[in-house]
């Protein structure tokens, strides 16, 4: 089984038992959460139409909360004196892609 599954505003191609880091998710660690699904196909690589695909279910176990490597913003204007140094750290959630029902 296959799908495709959006949440934080990203897709990201899933199958059963893969883990998966995404923005985070108001969910307590250990519960199992029920994500929107566009596309969805089974073994055989046939694709479910898009009417199959909002029957689709793909659930997820919440592994941990996390935070993602720093990103350093730097912003400089040549001859005017001016920098400026900022960073930002993106909290995270692992899940684990545990079925997918078509």
């Amino acid at each position: 089984m296959y799908a495709i599954i959006e949440t934080g505003g990203k897709q990201y191609w899933v199958k059963p038992g893969q883990d998966l880091q995404v923005e985070k998710l108001d969910a307590e660690v250990g519960s199992t959460v029920e994500l929107k699904v566009l596309w969805a196909a089974n073994e055989e690589g046939t694709s479910a139409d898009t009417k199959a695909a909002q029957a689709a279910k793909v659930t997820a176990q919440v592994v941990k909360h996390l935070r993602g490597q720093k990103v350093i913003v730097y912003k400089r204007r040549p001859k005017k004196g001016y920098e400026r140094t900022q960073g930002h750290r993106q909290y995270l959630t692992q899940i684990k892609i545990t079925d997918i029902q078509l």
